[in-house]
C-alpha cells in the first residue's frame, strides 16, 4: 500500500470547480470557431538556459476606436480570456523547436536549455498551428554580479492594493492610462541600471498574469526600464482558496538565488504589504545574495487607503544597507549616501 507521503495531493474543491468552469467556457468558444493563442511575457535566462513565460488563452477581439486604432483596455477585459489547460506550446530558440506544456491555468513557465548572447533576445512561441508570436528574454552574462528586484503595487505604481475594494477597482475597472506612477521611481531604476550595465531588472509582484499586458504598457508609457515579469496565477491552488502572495515572492527570490549564485540583488518594495518581512527572511536565508534593500514609505493618504503601514523593523545590525523614503528621489539620495550608487 502506498505511503501517505506518496499519494497525490487532493485538489481543493474550488480549484476543481474553477477548472470545470473554464473547460465549459473553452468548449463553447471552440464551437464558435475561436482558437487559442499564446501571450508571451518577458522572461530571463543565463548562460546556456532561458526561462520562458507566457499564457495560453482564447481571448475576445480587442475593441477598436472609430479611427481603427485599438481602444484603451479597462482592467476587467484582462480577466475574460479563457485559459487553455495543459496546452502544448512550441518554442523556437536558435532555430530549434522545443515543446513545453502549460499548467492547469494555461500558464507556461519552463526552462529551455539553449545558448543565447547576453542582453534582450527574441524567440518564437506557437500554439495549435497559429502564427508564431515573438517572445523576449533578458539573458544575464556570466560576469554580471548585480541585479534589481522591484515590487510593483505601491512601489512603482500607486494602487493602494491591500484594500480589497481599491484593489478590485484598479484590477477590473481602471485602464492603464488612469494609473499613476510613484514619483521618481522610473528615474531611480533607470539610474541604477545605467550605473550597472548588463544587470537584470525583474518586476516581482503578487498581481495576476492577467494584467501583465496592462503593466507592460504602463511601465513603457512612464519610461520605466524594461524588465522581466514574475507575477502569479489568478484563483485557487491545490490546497487553498487563493495563492499566498508572500510565498510567491519568497519562492521566486529563492529561485533567483539558486539560478544566479554570483549575483547580489537590490530589493525594492514598500511598507504597505509584507515586503519588509519577505526581504528580511530572504536576507537571513541568503545573505550573500542581497546587495541592499529599499522600502518605499507610503504617504499618509496612501497609507489610509492601504489600511495602514507595516511597522518598520530595526535593521541597524544587518550587513547590508536598508534605506527608506517616500519616493524615488528620496531613495536615490539614500542609496548614494549608503554607497550603493555613485
Amino acid at each position: 500500500m502506498a505511503s501517505p507521503t506518496s499519494r497525490p495531493r487532493k485538489i481543493h474543491w474550488f480549484a476543481r470547480l474553477e477548472h470545470r468552469f473554464h473547460a465549459w467556457r473553452e468548449r463553447r468558444a471552440r464551437r464558435r470557431g475561436r482558437t487559442a493563442t499564446v501571450l508571451p511575457f518577458p522572461g530571463y535566462g543565463g548562460p546556456g538556459w532561458v526561462r520562458v513565460v507566457g499564457r495560453v488563452l482564447i481571448v475576445p477581439p480587442r475593441p477598436r476606436t472609430a479611427s481603427g486604432e485599438f481602444a484603451s483596455v479597462r482592467g476587467w477585459r484582462s480577466f475574460v480570456g479563457i485559459p487553455v489547460s495543459f496546452a502544448t506550446v512550441q518554442v523556437t530558440v536558435n532555430g530549434r523547436v522545443h515543446e513545453v506544456t502549460a499548467d492547469r491555468g494555461g500558464v507556461v513557465d519552463a526552462v529551455i536549455h539553449e545558448e543565447l548572447p547576453s542582453g534582450w533576445q527574441s524567440m518564437e512561441m506557437r500554439v495549435e498551428g497559429q502564427d508564431p508570436v515573438e517572445a523576449r528574454v533578458f539573458v544575464v552574462s556570466a560576469d554580471v554580479r548585480f541585479g534589481v528586484v522591484s515590487d510593483i503595487d505601491d512601489t512603482v505604481m500607486v494602487t493602494a492594493l491591500p484594500r480589497p475594494l481599491v484593489a478590485a477597482w484598479n484590477s477590473f475597472v481602471v485602464d492603464e492610462h488612469a494609473r499613476l506612477p510613484v514619483p521618481g521611481m522610473a528615474v531611480l531604476l533607470e539610474r541604477i541600471l545605467r550605473d550597472n550595465p548588463g544587470s537584470p531588472m525583474l518586476y516581482l509582484s503578487t498581481g495576476a498574469w492577467n494584467i501583465a499586458p496592462t503593466l507592460s504598457r504602463f511601465l513603457s508609457r512612464h519610461l520605466f526600464p524594461a524588465g522581466s515579469f514574475l507575477l502569479t496565477d489568478w484563483g485557487p491552488t491545490h490546497d487553498r482558496w487563493f495563492r499566498s502572495g508572500r510565498e510567491h515572492k519568497l519562492t521566486n527570490l529563492r529561485r533567483l538565488a539558486v539560478e544566479f549564485p554570483h549575483i547580489k540583488w537590490l530589493l525594492i518594495g514598500d511598507d504597505g504589504q509584507h515586503d519588509e518581512a519577505i526581504y528580511t527572511q530572504f536576507l537571513a536565508e541568503h545573505p550573500a545574495s542581497v546587495a541592499g534593500v529599499a522600502i518605499r514609505r507610503l504617504r499618509p493618504a496612501e497609507a489610509v487607503l492601504a489600511g495602514g503601514r507595516v511597522a518598520p523593523e530595526d535593521h541597524s545590525d544587518d550587513d547590508v544597507p536598508w534605506v527608506s523614503a517616500e519616493d524615488g528621489a528620496g531613495i536615490l539620495e539614500k542609496f548614494v549616501e549608503a554607497g550603493l550608487l555613485r
